[in-house]
């Protein structure tokens, strides 16, 4: 008999991470999810994360024995450190170095630092991550090479081959959409557009074509884009 498969997702409760899980679910035979409190502005993504594990599972006979329990970690230090607009109530704009002030340093490798940790105690050794370099921000902590970088350090400093996979890493939003729409149709489509979020300030009340958010900043003018040309 073959070896279970099994991941540990890092699971944010946006767009990325959820059609994530549905490529998890579709993978692994098993799959764990973590999410993290670190301080950010607005708490709307955690309280969507228990709606689409719930709901998810249902659209594949082969989903429903696979997803395995949720972790959540308080990292609100990195929030107490991080003078950002994920962190704080401030203007979303861009620094004078090009970056927007909503990358908030260190976030992706102090979550696959925790991620790796819970994953060993669990006997998990792969991760999975909605990072995607064709994201509008650039961050340099979304790069293949520094998740690369960061993976090898993991996999050293726990003695453990601890790999990572990053599925939406080369793939526009439009064709994000389109990859959930390949694993679960329609209805996995639907889900991901009415039940996730995505905007930075949080606004979780005005419903637009491509899902709810305030329709301004950049992570609202990425997912309408995005959902434009999926369904143009």
């Amino acid at each position: 008999m073959r070896d279970v498969t099994k991941a540990l997702l890092l699971f944010s409760g946006g767009q990325d991470s959820a059609t994530c899980l549905a490529w998890a679910l579709d993978k692994y035979d098993y799959v764990e999810t973590v999410g993290f409190h670190y301080g950010q502005r607005h708490d709307i993504e955690m309280t969507c994360r228990e709606t689409i594990r719930q709901t998810m599972p249902s659209f594949k006979s082969d989903w429903k024995n696979r997803l395995g329990p949720d972790h959540v970690l308080d990292l609100s230090v990195l929030g107490q450190m991080s003078e950002t607009a994920l962190t704080r109530d401030v203007e979303i704009k861009m620094n004078a170095d090009g970056m927007p002030n909503t990358f908030v340093p260190g976030r992706n490798l102090v979550f696959l630092t925790f991620a790796g940790a819970l994953a060993y105690r669990r006997g998990i050794n792969d991760l999975v991550g909605g990072m995607c370099e064709a994201d509008f921000s650039g961050y340099p902590d979304c790069r293949k090479e520094t998740l690369d970088a960061q993976m090898q350090a993991l996999s050293l400093g726990l003695d453990r081959p601890m790999t990572l996979s990053t599925p939406l890493m080369h793939l526009s939003k439009a064709q994000a959409w389109g990859l959930c729409q390949t694993l679960g149709g329609d209805d996995l489509v639907s889900l991901v557009n009415e039940k996730t979020h995505s905007c930075y300030k949080g606004n979780h009340k005005d419903q637009h074509s491509w899902g709810f958010g305030c329709g301004e900043c950049p992570a609202c003018e990425l997912r309408a884009a995005g959902w434009n040309e999926f369904t143009s």
